[in-house]
């Protein structure tokens, strides 16, 4: 069985050591709540002019 004294210089030890705890930050305090931005129809529309720029293709892309 442990000795009750060496518990409590143990604990004052690592108190003396690392100190307290910082204070708990609520809930409240770390969400941020933004509002949704509204659906754009015209950003998922197809562009064949611009549709080069998204085409991906391994061998496009090392020139074969």
């Amino acid at each position: 069985m442990e000795n009750p004294n060496s518990t409590d210089n143990a604990s004052a030890a690592r108190r003396a050591r690392f100190g307290a705890l910082p204070e708990r930050i609520r809930y409240e305090d770390m969400v941020e709540e933004k509002k949704a931005t509204p659906d754009d129809p015209a950003r998922y529309t197809h562009d064949p002019e611009g549709s080069w720029r998204f085409y991906s293709c391994l061998a496009v892309d090392l020139g074969l």
